[in-house]
């Protein structure tokens, strides 16, 4: 009986780490907060922040409680309870970073040479995160040039900051979720009027 006893103990520590390592997951809600912070300073005064912004939906708070009175919890729950919330509090999302902070003013000042090009058509978000040259009739012949070569570098500082926004959590890995993250949340801030694709990658007005 007592080596059954100690085999049993000798699992326990591998069955917590188990367990904490399985509640490091990506921060879907964390990540769109993060994401709507960065793009509504970045379209300012041009953006349209979601209906019900600041509200929370019941059951919507993530954060790790405990379900039961402590007192009553068995000496393992309560283990398990200390040892996995740390893990839920770590899954959150940083970006105030130097380096993210600087491609988010970038994005900001060059958002101002852009605004009446997403205004009249002529550029529209793509589903991927980024943003293209969708009517090149509607810019003058002098500009286009211009335009385009700014297109190109915004869609530069885009990548650099999904890909700095994952390495700054330490979870590289997460790039392509931000990224996706990031594509909803500049069209579902962007104001009516502005062109974006769909699902299907066809151009849409909002």
């Amino acid at each position: 009986m007592k080596i059954k006893r100690w085999s049993g103990f000798g699992l326990f520590p591998v069955l917590l780490f188990g367990c904490v390592t399985i509640n490091v997951y990506f921060p879907a809600a964390a990540a769109q907060d993060a994401a709507d912070r960065i793009i509504q300073d970045v379209y300012g005064e041009t953006g349209t922040p979601p209906a019900g912004e600041g509200q929370k939906s019941p059951g919507s708070d993530t954060s790790p409680k405990s379900q039961l009175d402590p007192g009553s919890q068995p000496l393992l729950i309560g283990v398990l309870n200390f040892l996995i919330a740390p893990a839920h509090a770590a899954a959150d999302i940083t970006v105030q970073t130097p380096a993210i902070q600087r491609l988010q003013a970038s994005l900001k000042q060059r958002h101002v040479q852009l605004a009446n090009y997403y205004n009249n058509g002529a550029i529209g978000m793509t589903r991927d995160g980024f943003i293209q040259v969708r009517d090149l009739n509607v810019i003058g012949l002098a500009d286009r040039r211009k335009v385009q070569q700014v297109v190109g570098e915004d869609n530069a500082d885009r990548k650099a900051l999904y890909e700095e926004i994952a390495r700054a959590n330490g979870h590289p890995e997460w790039r392509d979720d931000i990224k996706a993250t990031f594509a909803k949340r500049w069209i579902d801030n962007a104001p009516a009027g502005w062109w974006y694709q769909n699902s299907q990658g066809q151009w849409v007005k909002k």
